[in-house]
């Protein structure tokens, strides 16, 4: 696990649903969150990269984490949200069906990926106090070097 451990052995996560799923990410990752809003579409992009939007002055790539993950479409709704991350040096919106909370999880509390199947993203499974599983994403791994999205960093 390369998260970062508090002085007591826990970390926090970032907690949100995709589908029927609940996710989580290291909070250091997590830049803010913000609600869902326009998204200027890219030709020729990835099947999962939503577009762009105007964070404050800077383009940011948004990826739909349902796609991404191959969870069920839902429509947007009003606890849809873009969290945008930092992934290698760059800002990464991704859109979820809403975010949870914060939680702090104890390394005990983890498991490895599960071995086969396709689990690239997947850093580890929790368990939660109330016994639930939490899908842990391993953000880097979400944009694989063939398939980053090069936007000019440019402000608006």
């Amino acid at each position: 696990m390369t998260e970062e451990l508090d002085k007591s052995g826990e970390m926090q996560l970032v907690v949100f649903r995709v589908g029927k799923e609940e996710y989580g990410l290291d909070i250091q990752e997590v830049k803010e969150i913000i609600k869902m809003q326009e998204i200027t579409e890219i030709p020729n992009a990835p099947e999962f990269i939503e577009g762009v939007i105007n964070l404050r002055g800077q383009i940011t790539p948004v990826m739909d984490m349902r796609r991404r993950l191959n969870a069920e479409t839902e429509k947007i709704g009003k606890d849809t949200r873009i969290v945008i991350v930092e992934t290698e040096g760059s800002n990464i919106g991704i859109v979820v069906d809403s975010v949870t909370g914060v939680i702090h999880m104890s390394e005990r509390d983890i498991s490895p990926p599960p071995v086969g199947g396709e689990n690239e993203f997947v850093k580890g499974v929790g368990k939660m106090k109330d016994n639930k599983l939490l899908i842990l994403i391993d953000i880097n791994k979400m944009l694989p070097n063939t398939e980053k999205i090069e936007v000019p960093q440019m402000s608006v």
